[in-house]
Protein backbone atom coordinates (compact mmCIF):
# COMPACT_ATOMS: atom_id res chain seq x y z
CA UNK A 1 0.00 0.00 0.00
CA UNK A 2 1.40 3.47 -0.93
CA UNK A 3 1.62 5.85 1.42
CA UNK A 4 1.53 9.92 1.52
CA UNK A 5 1.68 12.73 3.53
CA UNK A 6 1.97 15.74 4.96
CA UNK A 7 5.00 17.33 6.22
CA UNK A 8 4.88 20.18 8.98
CA UNK A 9 5.16 21.92 12.83
CA UNK A 10 1.69 21.83 14.20
CA UNK A 11 -0.52 19.59 11.96
CA UNK A 12 -3.44 18.89 14.97
CA UNK A 13 -6.07 20.86 12.96
CA UNK A 14 -4.53 20.37 9.27
CA UNK A 15 -7.06 19.47 6.25
CA UNK A 16 -5.18 17.18 4.14
CA UNK A 17 -5.16 13.76 6.29
CA UNK A 18 -8.80 13.81 6.77
CA UNK A 19 -9.43 14.91 2.79
CA UNK A 20 -7.06 12.97 1.14
CA UNK A 21 -8.47 9.38 3.25
CA UNK A 22 -12.31 10.38 2.10
CA UNK A 23 -10.81 10.62 -1.23
CA UNK A 24 -8.71 7.25 -1.03
CA UNK A 25 -12.37 5.57 0.55
CA UNK A 26 -14.54 6.85 -2.11
CA UNK A 27 -12.33 6.47 -5.10
CA UNK A 28 -11.26 3.05 -3.73
CA UNK A 29 -7.74 3.71 -4.14
CA UNK A 30 -5.02 1.37 -1.68
CA UNK A 31 -3.39 3.97 0.26
CA UNK A 32 -2.96 6.55 3.20
CA UNK A 33 -1.84 9.68 4.13
CA UNK A 34 -0.70 10.31 7.48
CA UNK A 35 0.59 13.59 8.78
CA UNK A 36 4.59 13.62 9.58
CA UNK A 37 4.31 16.50 12.50
CA UNK A 38 8.24 17.65 12.77
CA UNK A 39 10.09 19.92 15.09
CA UNK A 40 13.20 20.65 12.64
CA UNK A 41 13.02 20.50 8.36
CA UNK A 42 15.63 17.79 8.57
CA UNK A 43 13.10 15.49 10.12
CA UNK A 44 12.38 14.72 6.58
CA UNK A 45 14.73 12.63 5.50
CA UNK A 46 14.32 10.33 9.02
CA UNK A 47 10.24 9.93 7.82
CA UNK A 48 10.86 9.21 4.26
CA UNK A 49 14.18 6.74 5.34
CA UNK A 50 11.73 4.90 8.04
CA UNK A 51 8.86 4.42 5.99
CA UNK A 52 9.35 2.67 2.06
CA UNK A 53 6.12 3.10 1.47
CA UNK A 54 5.87 6.93 1.43
CA UNK A 55 5.60 7.92 -2.30
CA UNK A 56 4.78 11.77 -1.88
CA UNK A 57 4.62 14.53 0.82
CA UNK A 58 2.82 17.85 0.81
CA UNK A 59 4.53 20.48 2.49
CA UNK A 60 2.83 23.21 5.17
CA UNK A 61 4.05 26.10 7.27
CA UNK A 62 6.91 26.63 8.55
CA UNK A 63 9.38 23.99 6.26
CA UNK A 64 8.02 25.11 1.96
CA UNK A 65 11.33 26.95 1.67
CA UNK A 66 13.70 24.87 4.13
CA UNK A 67 12.91 21.69 2.69
CA UNK A 68 14.67 22.39 -0.62
CA UNK A 69 17.87 21.59 1.09
CA UNK A 70 16.76 18.47 1.04
CA UNK A 71 15.73 17.89 -2.45
CA UNK A 72 17.43 16.06 -5.46
CA UNK A 73 15.87 18.35 -8.26
CA UNK A 74 13.29 21.03 -8.34
CA UNK A 75 11.43 21.85 -11.32
CA UNK A 76 11.34 25.75 -12.60
CA UNK A 77 8.59 26.94 -10.28
CA UNK A 78 9.86 25.94 -7.72
CA UNK A 79 13.45 27.24 -8.39
CA UNK A 80 11.81 30.72 -9.33
CA UNK A 81 9.79 31.03 -6.37
CA UNK A 82 12.08 29.63 -3.51
CA UNK A 83 9.55 27.08 -1.84
CA UNK A 84 7.45 24.15 -2.46
CA UNK A 85 4.64 22.70 -1.16
CA UNK A 86 4.80 19.25 -2.96
CA UNK A 87 7.13 16.33 -2.86
CA UNK A 88 7.56 13.32 -5.33
CA UNK A 89 9.67 10.48 -3.83
CA UNK A 90 11.31 8.42 -6.43
CA UNK A 91 12.86 4.81 -5.06
CA UNK A 92 15.24 2.71 -6.34
CA UNK A 93 15.78 -0.03 -3.95
CA UNK A 94 17.41 1.40 -0.68
CA UNK A 95 17.94 4.55 -2.52
CA UNK A 96 15.58 7.72 -2.99
CA UNK A 97 15.22 11.13 -4.72
CA UNK A 98 13.31 13.70 -3.70
CA UNK A 99 11.75 16.08 -6.45
CA UNK A 100 10.29 19.55 -5.73
CA UNK A 101 6.96 21.08 -6.83
CA UNK A 102 5.17 23.80 -6.30
CA UNK A 103 1.29 23.06 -6.73
CA UNK A 104 -0.04 26.38 -4.99
CA UNK A 105 1.00 28.61 -7.27
CA UNK A 106 -1.22 27.30 -10.36
CA UNK A 107 -4.27 26.33 -7.34
CA UNK A 108 -3.68 30.51 -6.32
CA UNK A 109 -4.14 31.38 -9.82
CA UNK A 110 -7.06 29.57 -10.90
CA UNK A 111 -8.91 30.88 -7.78
CA UNK A 112 -8.32 34.39 -8.33
CA UNK A 113 -8.63 35.35 -11.50
CA UNK A 114 -12.63 34.49 -11.86
CA UNK A 115 -12.41 37.70 -9.11
CA UNK A 116 -10.43 40.36 -10.84
CA UNK A 117 -12.24 42.84 -12.07
CA UNK A 118 -10.88 45.64 -14.86
CA UNK A 119 -9.46 48.15 -11.92
CA UNK A 120 -7.62 44.99 -10.30
CA UNK A 121 -4.04 46.28 -10.80
CA UNK A 122 -1.88 46.86 -7.70
CA UNK A 123 -1.66 44.15 -5.18
CA UNK A 124 -0.61 44.14 -1.50
CA UNK A 125 1.31 41.05 -0.18
CA UNK A 126 0.75 40.38 3.22
CA UNK A 127 4.06 38.55 4.38
CA UNK A 128 7.07 37.62 3.21
CA UNK A 129 7.65 33.98 3.44
CA UNK A 130 7.19 30.54 1.16
CA UNK A 131 3.25 31.65 0.51
CA UNK A 132 4.04 35.43 -0.23
CA UNK A 133 6.56 34.67 -2.61
CA UNK A 134 4.51 31.79 -4.16
CA UNK A 135 1.29 33.91 -4.41
CA UNK A 136 3.87 37.03 -5.83
CA UNK A 137 5.10 34.69 -8.83
CA UNK A 138 1.29 33.52 -9.58
CA UNK A 139 0.50 37.07 -9.94
CA UNK A 140 3.49 38.16 -11.93
CA UNK A 141 2.08 36.00 -14.67
CA UNK A 142 -1.35 37.70 -14.96
CA UNK A 143 -0.93 40.74 -17.23
CA UNK A 144 -3.39 43.04 -15.69
CA UNK A 145 -1.77 42.82 -12.40
CA UNK A 146 1.00 45.87 -12.54
CA UNK A 147 2.05 46.69 -9.34
CA UNK A 148 2.87 44.46 -6.30
CA UNK A 149 4.12 44.52 -2.83
CA UNK A 150 5.03 42.36 0.10
CA UNK A 151 5.09 43.47 3.35
CA UNK A 152 5.96 41.80 6.82
CA UNK A 153 2.99 42.28 9.30
CA UNK A 154 2.50 42.69 12.98
CA UNK A 155 -0.26 40.83 14.38
CA UNK A 156 -2.86 42.13 16.63
CA UNK A 157 -3.53 39.11 19.60
CA UNK A 158 -7.08 40.33 19.73
CA UNK A 159 -8.85 43.00 17.98
CA UNK A 160 -8.92 46.69 18.67
CA UNK A 161 -10.50 49.12 17.86
CA UNK A 162 -8.09 51.92 16.62
CA UNK A 163 -4.80 49.93 16.53
CA UNK A 164 -3.42 50.36 12.33
CA UNK A 165 0.46 50.44 11.21
CA UNK A 166 1.73 53.23 10.89
CA UNK A 167 3.55 52.43 7.43
CA UNK A 168 5.21 53.89 4.58
CA UNK A 169 2.81 52.69 1.89
CA UNK A 170 -1.05 53.74 1.99
CA UNK A 171 -3.44 50.97 1.88
CA UNK A 172 -6.33 52.91 -0.13
CA UNK A 173 -3.21 52.88 -2.70
CA UNK A 174 -3.81 49.02 -3.56
CA UNK A 175 -7.14 47.11 -5.26
CA UNK A 176 -6.06 43.85 -4.01
CA UNK A 177 -4.79 42.96 -0.69
CA UNK A 178 -3.67 38.99 -0.26
CA UNK A 179 -3.02 37.69 3.58
CA UNK A 180 -0.18 35.18 3.52
CA UNK A 181 0.80 35.18 7.42
CA UNK A 182 -1.11 32.91 9.42
CA UNK A 183 -2.54 35.64 11.92
CA UNK A 184 -6.31 34.54 12.27
CA UNK A 185 -6.18 30.71 11.88
CA UNK A 186 -7.86 28.42 14.14
CA UNK A 187 -7.27 28.22 17.11
CA UNK A 188 -5.80 31.92 16.72
CA UNK A 189 -9.13 33.25 15.34
CA UNK A 190 -8.84 36.56 17.26
CA UNK A 191 -5.46 37.38 15.59
CA UNK A 192 -5.22 39.75 12.54
CA UNK A 193 -2.87 40.94 10.42
CA UNK A 194 -2.61 44.89 11.85
CA UNK A 195 -3.19 47.12 8.31
CA UNK A 196 -5.22 50.39 8.49
CA UNK A 197 -8.76 48.78 7.65
CA UNK A 198 -10.02 52.28 7.50
CA UNK A 199 -8.64 52.63 4.14
CA UNK A 200 -10.63 49.40 2.85
CA UNK A 201 -13.72 50.56 -0.02
CA UNK A 202 -15.99 48.76 -1.82
CA UNK A 203 -14.53 46.99 -4.75
CA UNK A 204 -11.42 46.04 -3.18
CA UNK A 205 -10.74 42.34 -3.17
CA UNK A 206 -9.50 40.49 0.13
CA UNK A 207 -7.71 37.02 -0.28
CA UNK A 208 -6.89 35.18 2.58
CA UNK A 209 -4.81 31.75 2.02
CA UNK A 210 -6.18 30.93 5.58
CA UNK A 211 -9.29 28.38 5.70
CA UNK A 212 -10.48 27.70 8.95
CA UNK A 213 -11.85 29.83 10.09
CA UNK A 214 -14.22 30.54 6.90
CA UNK A 215 -14.08 33.80 7.99
CA UNK A 216 -10.98 35.42 9.67
CA UNK A 217 -11.35 38.56 11.41
CA UNK A 218 -9.25 40.08 8.33
CA UNK A 219 -12.19 38.95 5.64
CA UNK A 220 -14.87 40.40 8.03
CA UNK A 221 -13.30 43.63 7.89
CA UNK A 222 -13.42 43.41 4.58
CA UNK A 223 -16.60 42.40 3.75
CA UNK A 224 -17.71 44.79 5.98
CA UNK A 225 -16.48 47.40 3.96
CA UNK A 226 -17.89 46.35 0.80
CA UNK A 227 -15.24 44.59 -0.37
CA UNK A 228 -15.14 41.05 -2.29
CA UNK A 229 -13.67 38.32 0.15
CA UNK A 230 -12.20 34.97 -0.82
CA UNK A 231 -10.79 32.54 2.24
CA UNK A 232 -8.52 29.62 0.76
CA UNK A 233 -10.63 26.42 0.90
CA UNK A 234 -11.04 26.36 -3.01
CA UNK A 235 -6.79 26.82 -3.38
CA UNK A 236 -6.25 24.10 -0.79
CA UNK A 237 -9.02 21.44 -2.62
CA UNK A 238 -7.08 22.60 -5.91
CA UNK A 239 -3.56 21.99 -4.59
CA UNK A 240 -4.12 19.13 -3.11
CA UNK A 241 -5.85 17.32 -6.44
CA UNK A 242 -2.75 18.78 -8.36
CA UNK A 243 -0.22 17.28 -5.67
CA UNK A 244 -2.37 13.72 -6.45
CA UNK A 245 -1.54 13.93 -10.36
CA UNK A 246 2.33 14.55 -9.46
CA UNK A 247 2.68 11.82 -7.42
CA UNK A 248 0.16 9.58 -9.90
CA UNK A 249 0.92 11.47 -13.26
Amino acid sequence: MKLYGLFGKSLAHSFSQSYFRNKFKIEKINADYLNFESASAEQILDWIEQNPELAGLNVTIPYKTEVLRFVHESSQPVSDIGAANCLIIERNRNNFRIIAENTDFPAFTKTVKPLLKAHHKRVLILGTGGAARTVDYALRQIPQITEILKVSIRHHPEPKAGSELKSTWLLSDYDIVINCTPAGMYPDVNRYPEIPYHQLRAGMLLYDLIYNPEETTFLRKGRQAGCVVKNGMEMLILQAELSWRQWNP
